[in-house]
């Protein structure tokens, strides 16, 4: 079962506590335990966290510049740490990186462990620090496909994995999402969405309406996988730091505000290849 919450449900939702940390383990994770000697084993990670950032022309410099502090400033949060505390191991694998076409992907935070504040500072300084850019096209199917080989590469198994991906308009390039969203699912990655619906939607920029119902049906997958709309500029920062609690802590929120259609899409997964379509003819 996936979830849509508002805001505000997950704000509440993200008062965590040592007994209410829940995980789900990735299929292959026994198996890739057994396959490393304990002597040789690097440390388990509770969760493998990769974090993937919409770069593309729709998003202003101002969108741009609010979302690297979100994130920036949520890893170094009090409620983040907390969280961070009350996991088994008190440690989390993050690598973070900004995508666009379906050959635009660029890593700004290689695999990283954050055990407490000192590491979430570096991590948080790290990403600052990194000149912000952007790209043409916004191809949701690249993100994931780039982001699936990262765990596979990851050197610090955990016992889940979780992509979250962050954007503000359909795929419009490359393959299609859900294929991609399906082979990830298949490897036991969770994938949550971050729909950025803070513009009115604009030919111009390729925008649709109902960006969320999108991710709910076409994007997001795996056990307790969920969407944060964020419609509100203000609110930026606040959601995004909402939503790693939830993912750090291996929650969903406790009174999700629409269910997720589990049958038929409410909008077409190739709404964004057909209005490309449309209005360039390719």
């Amino acid at each position: 079962m996936r979830w849509y919450v508002s805001i505000g449900a997950v704000l509440v939702a993200s008062a965590i506590t040592a007994s209410d940390v829940a995980g789900v383990t990735a299929p292959d994770m026994q198996h890739r335990r057994e396959m490393r000697s304990a002597d040789k084993a690097p440390p388990v990670v509770d969760v493998e966290l990769v974090l993937a950032v919409d770069v593309s022309y729709s998003m202003d410099m101002d969108e741009l510049a609010v979302q690297r502090e979100g994130y920036a400033q949520a890893i170094v949060s009090k409620e983040f740490l907390q969280a961070l505390k009350a996991l088994p191991n008190g440690k989390i694998a993050i690598t973070y990186f900004e995508w666009a076409a379906s050959s635009d992907q660029k890593i700004i935070i290689p695999w990283r462990v954050i055990a407490g504040p000192e590491t979430a500072d570096a991590v948080a300084d790290e990403i600052l620090k990194t000149p912000i850019r952007r790209a043409s096209r916004t191809s949701l199917s690249g993100a994931i496909y780039f982001a699936m080989p990262l765990f596979e590469n990851n050197p610090y198994p955990g016992l889940r994995r979780v992509l979250d991906i962050s954007g503000d308009g359909p795929n419009n390039n490359g393959a299609p999402v859900t294929p991609a969203r399906d082979e990830a699912l298949s490897k036991g990655i969770i994938i949550n969405g971050l729909p950025i619906m803070v513009k009115e939607p604009s030919f111009s920029t390729m925008d649709i309406e109902n960006l969320d119902w999108y991710y709910e049906d076409c994007v997001i997958g795996g056990p307790g996988s969920f969407v944060v709309a964020i419609k509100d500029r203000e609110k930026f920062k606040e959601a995004i730091r909402s939503k790693l609690l939830l993912e750090v802590a291996g929650r969903t929120p406790q009174r999700p505000v629409v269910p997720v259609a589990d049958k038929e899409p409410r909008m077409s997964c190739l709404i964004g290849e057909r209005i490309w379509q449309d209005r360039w003819g390719r």
